[in-house]
């Protein structure tokens, strides 16, 4: 990192301020990391990989090194200067003891250590310590090798010299607790997309993750001169962007950096991922309402002084965020976060500033690119004719769909009203609807039966999509609305479960689904509603018992022990009885079922997009690589 940035001054044990006690957190481990199943095991990397990017901010770290051990602990190690290791002015312990035991002990609550900071609580390394089975950290300062170890937050030994060295830096390795954990199995592809993610932010950081566990092997290395420009082109990357490379700019106010990359594309989505010392806060704030209404000003005004739109004529912010992909990042001293997660930056004062940097730089990359300019605006201008179209098409959608009583003649309910207990199958053709009405319980279990392929709403406007007579009947069958409107509350089923033939036809139509899903009712994967159920590839009757198999595996292996069998292999749904069916399928005892997750959305968009859009070439080389969307779940 640039050495103009380094903050000034001292920073040793003086700095480090102590302001409450740790006892709470293994009593009470979410308060702290928010779970402790899967997310909360890899938000333990997450608080200590925070320290190290604070160190690159402030101009002293730009390597960072995550490493999966063969043991199952992790390791994460900085070039930075090292946590200070001097006696603690008032703890009578060393700093790094007291960083590592005492909760909100650090150097980011003014005590001159750190100017910017995205690990603001001062409780990263000391809830880590908490929730580990054992820690060891590693100091190289002044000379030395420092080491201390713990035992479930408890020091074995005072921090000792161990040896001489002439590195500086932190390495912390820890033991999840599996007292504390549901898992402690470290998932390689969670943490590569989040470092991924922070080598973006902090352009010339170079992270490295390493997995060396055996048998899984790999490494990955992130390094981006460019910084955002990189993420923007990256987000963009299986798109038909406008123009070839992204507007980039940075703007620095006293303190504070505004940094922002922005290109459009030939898709109809708006995507907008904000960051604040590189938090993300997903629920946008002030730095993100000073980007929308500068962009819609900026554009309006170049559009109505050189005569592109009329004078009473006006671009909305839908208008013109249609196709943008954007990245805003941007770091300040004393971020206030707010929202219902905490993930809303609240600083009243970046608004301005945000206005101010769009104003500066991209009003003038409009005057100085008319070209450009015009085709942002010729988007905008046909984005507000759809948009005027889309508006009859939803109002006629929510008469005919949102605000009637009557649900879908195909659709067979079930008739539990606790819709926490309900779940409906959306089953592909009449033929396998009529034997899945059948072999339900109509109790719990509704079917809706889809004719054909749904529209690709990947390629279609909005209007469009209202207008498709499958898409009605889902979003009226469902009851939870669609887009800003969608609310999970007012579903009438828990679970929504593909049901498709297991052939090629059945996994275009289940994509076409889940891309459905992903664009209009984000939150139904976002919360675990959608399912994928499994249905047998092949069936075997032995002793007037019939086995059935899910994949080519599990039948080889059954003919390897028990000799030549007749099989009866499935090619559709409608091929099973009711009976069948309920048994391999409907029944929640006895099917399978696989989960739709999306923990990277940002991956999940690009997925989505790849699969659905118009780059063949990069669809082919995916399904080729047999990528997967979803992960295995028993029901």
């Amino acid at each position: 990192m640039a050495d103009d940035i380094k903050v000034q001054g001292q920073y040793g044990e003086g700095q480090i301020q102590v302001l409450e006690g740790l006892d709470p957190v293994r009593k009470r481990p979410g308060m702290y990391i928010g779970s402790t199943d899967t997310r909360g095991l890899h938000h333990l990397v997450q608080e200590i990989v925070d320290n190290s990017i604070d160190e690159a901010l402030a101009g002293y770290c730009n390597t960072i090194t995550v490493t999966i051990n063969d043991d199952g602990s992790c390791t994460v190690k900085d070039n930075g200067r090292g946590i200070p290791t001097d006696i603690h002015h008032t703890e009578g312990v060393s700093a790094v003891q007291v960083v590592l035991t005492k909760l909100h002990a650090g150097g980011k609550f003014g005590g001159g250590g750190y100017k910017i900071s995205g690990g603001l609580h001062g409780v990263g390394l000391s809830v880590v310590n908490a929730l580990s089975e054992w820690l060891e950290v590693d100091i190289f300062q002044k000379g030395k090798h420092f080491k201390q170890i713990y035992n479930r937050g408890i020091p074995q030994r005072e921090l000792q010299v161990v040896g001489e060295s002439d590195k500086t830096g932190t390495q912390v390795s820890f033991m999840p607790d599996g007292e504390i954990f549901e898992t402690l199995i470290f998932n390689y592809d969670n943490l590569k997309g989040r470092l991924r993610e922070l080598a973006y932010l902090n352009k010339g950081l170079r992270i490295i993750i390493e997995d060396a566990r055996k048998d899984q092997e790999k490494r990955d290395e992130f390094c981006f001169e460019g910084g955002i420009i990189h993420f923007v082109e990256d987000l963009n990357r299986n798109k038909e962007v406008i123009f070839p490379e992204p507007i980039y700019f940075e703007q620095s106010y006293g303190d504070n950096i505004v940094e922002i990359s922005l290109q459009y594309n030939d898709s109809y989505v708006e995507q907008t991922y904000a960051f604040a010392n590189n938090i993300n806060t997903e629920e946008g704030g002030s730095h993100v309402d000073g980007f929308r209404f500068a962009l819609s000003k900026l554009i309006n005004d170049y559009a109505k002084s050189h005569n592109l739109i009329k004078d009473d004529d006006k671009l909305s912010g839908e208008d013109v965020r249609e196709g943008l992909t954007a990245v805003i990042s941007v770091k300040l001293p004393e971020p206030q976060f707010e929202g219902q997660t905490k993930t809303k930056l609240g600083n009243s004062e970046m608004r301005g500033l945000v206005q101010k940097a769009m104003a500066e730089c991209f009003g003038t990359f409009l005057e100085e690119n008319p070209i450009k300019a015009k085709e942002i605006i010729l988007k905008s201008v046909n984005a507000k004719r759809a948009r005027e179209a889309a508006r009859k098409a939803r109002e006629a959608t929510r008469k005919s769909a949102f605000e009637s009583s009557t649900l879908p003649g195909k659709l067979a309910d079930c008739s539990e009203k606790n819709s926490e207990l309900c779940e409906i199958f959306i089953v592909e053709g009449d033929s396998a609807g009529g034997t899945a009405k059948q072999g339900r319980d109509r109790r719990f279990q509704a079917i809706l039966p889809l004719r054909g392929k749904i529209l690709n709403v990947e390629k279609a406007r909005i209007n469009r999509v209202l207008e498709n007579e499958e898409i009605k009947a889902m979003i009226t069958a469902f009851g939870g609305g669609m887009l800003e409107e969608f609310d999970c509350s007012k579903l009438r089923y828990d679970r929504i479960i593909c049901m498709t033939d297991a052939d090629v036809d059945g996994s275009h139509i289940r994509i076409l689904l889940l891309t459905f899903f992903f664009r209009y009712m984000r939150p139904l994967i976002e919360q675990g509603h959608v399912y994928i159920a499994q249905p047998p590839l092949y069936k075997i009757t032995k002793n007037k018992v019939d086995k059935y198999f899910y994949t080519d595996k599990e039948l080889n292996d059954f003919l390897a022990e028990n000799g030549k069998c007749d099989i009866q292999r499935y090619k559709g749904l409608g091929e099973m009885n009711a009976e069948q069916l309920w048994d391999t399928t409907m029944n929640p005892a006895t099917r399978t079922m696989l989960k739709v997750t999306m923990e990277d959305a940002i991956e999940a968009d690009s997925t989505f997009t790849l699969l659905m859009g118009d780059v063949p070439e990069e669809r082919r080389k995916f399904i080729e690589e047999n990528a997967k969307l979803v992960a295995d779940l028993d029901v």
